[in-house]
């Protein structure tokens, strides 16, 4: 068993600066706290040149090493991420991480794990499933403001490259990055009237049994060009967010201001923070603690909340020891930038034999993010939304060396691929809910991604 390595660096407060010097290597990874008021917004993690790639399209995943030899398989892709973590090695003393899988996995990977028509377009050609498996990553520690570089020695140029590794991130990069510009007006993939259309139709379907929640989403696309970093600080300006991140890799760029943990892992201690219920912040105090208020009190948000709540604790069920799970705090209001949320806290114990990889192929997708009951849920988006998900609603961050996972649900997420940068907002639909409010609701999640592609929530009702 792997003793991890750890060498303390000069903290840098700019972290942005520090990721910046790991921007010209393959597959960088930012998972980015972004705000170290919040209780999980003490770490950051950064990586990059990882020695094994997997990437999944449909049925297909591809493992290439980092000198290009390249495996295909129909196998099922957590298994085989599994395989390439190999044996559990020690977690590094009070680090979240200590090298191991970091990626994303995307929504569309739920076909994987339950039997879904295909009806939307696929018309992002990015994987299902991109990860990276990286021998060192260097944690930031907020609250400490300190910063350490970490490796567990399964890559064998490790430790040989540890010198030039540590020159490398105490010399900042001043390289010019191409400037993003977004090139035409965001569109959506619903106007309000076909959004109306498709409100009307869920609610068919909650009255004659079919489902009782349904989450329904639009999509935002506008021609865009240049690199999305300058997009991504712009973004954490406007939206910091505990489990935000930035991945910059060959089929496109992930920017995530989420505030939503999906799954936690840390030895055999599980949870998940599933959010329903949001309304926006206002910039008077008074009205600001009205709306907190009028959230917590909702009874249709608070049943919204149960429903995710009930769902998530039966997935759970299947990975953990039956009898830990437990609701540990309900309908808790959570502010951000640009909106509260509600918020509830479930936790249990990992059975044993089970690994945090068989936690992830219980639970996902992430109830919170389509409905219930959970694939009735999945069938009607993919008959109601015109394209698929892609990243967006899957979930990123990171599966370590040391059996620990922390994954947030992609949501507040722009994705740029090729000529296009896309942004997504949704929410759950019950029975009693109203489509005014719920489009709108939408456009307050949408606010802070389109003030990044220079539009203004309002103007895209359209």
């Amino acid at each position: 068993m792997n003793t991890p390595r750890i060498t303390e660096l000069e903290h840098w407060d700019a972290v942005a600066r520090r990721f910046r010097t790991l921007a010209d290597l393959p597959w960088p990874v930012w998972l980015d706290s972004a705000s170290a008021g919040s209780p999980d917004g003490r770490y950051d993690i950064l990586a990059a040149d990882p020695y094994l790639t997997l990437r999944t399209r449909g049925g297909v995943s591809e493992l290439t090493t980092r000198g290009g030899t390249v495996v295909r398989s129909t196998r099922a892709p957590l298994e085989w991420l599994r395989e390439q973590l190999g044996e559990v090695c020690a977690p590094a003393p009070g680090l979240p991480f200590c090298g191991g899988a970091l990626g994303y996995f995307g929504y569309d990977l739920g076909r994987r794990f339950e039997k879904i028509q295909e009806l939307a377009a696929a018309d992002i050609d990015m994987p299902d499933l991109a990860i990276g498996i990286y021998d060192w990553a260097v944690i930031v520690d907020h609250a400490a403001r300190r910063s350490w570089l970490v490796s567990c020695g399964r890559d064998e140029r490790t430790f040989g490259d540890w010198p030039q590794l540590l020159q490398r991130l105490q010399t900042p990069n001043d390289r010019l990055v191409p400037p993003f510009r977004v090139l035409s007006r965001a569109t959506s993939s619903f106007s309000r009237e076909s959004y109306a259309a498709a409100f009307a139709s869920v609610q068919k379907r909650i009255q004659r049994g079919d489902c009782y929640q349904v989450n329904l989403t639009q999509r935002f696309r506008a021609r865009a060009d240049g690199d999305a970093w300058h997009a991504y600080l712009q973004l954490r300006e406007i939206n910091p967010a505990p489990f935000a991140a930035f991945l910059d890799f060959p089929d496109g760029r992930v920017l995530c201001s989420s505030p939503e943990l999906f799954l936690r892992v840390v030895g055999d201690r599980v949870e998940t923070k599933p959010i329903k219920g949001t309304r926006p912040r206002a910039a008077d105090g008074v009205r600001d603690r009205a709306l907190v208020e009028a959230l917590r009190t909702s009874a249709k948000d608070r049943a919204e909340n149960v429903m995710i709540v009930d769902l998530l604790r039966n997935d759970l069920g299947k990975s953990c020891v039956p009898g830990s799970i437990r609701a540990s705090k309900v309908f808790e209001v959570e502010s951000f930038a640009s909106v509260h949320h509600l918020v509830s806290t479930v936790e249990g114990r990992l059975a044993p034999g089970k690994h945090a990889l068989d936690l992830l192929a219980g639970c996902f997708p992430g109830g919170s993010i389509t409905g219930a009951p959970k694939v009735a849920a999945m069938r009607i988006i993919e008959e109601l939304e015109p394209q698929r998900r892609s990243v967006y609603c899957g979930c990123i961050g990171y599966v370590g060396f040391d059996g620990n996972m922390a994954l947030n649900i992609a949501i507040r997420t722009l994705v740029q691929h090729r000529d296009y940068i896309y942004a997504w907002a949704g929410g759950g639909l019950v029975a009693d809910s109203e489509v005014d409010a719920e489009y709108q609701e939408s456009l307050d999640k949408a606010a802070a991604l389109l003030e990044v592609l220079g539009e203004r929530a309002a103007n895209n009702a359209r």
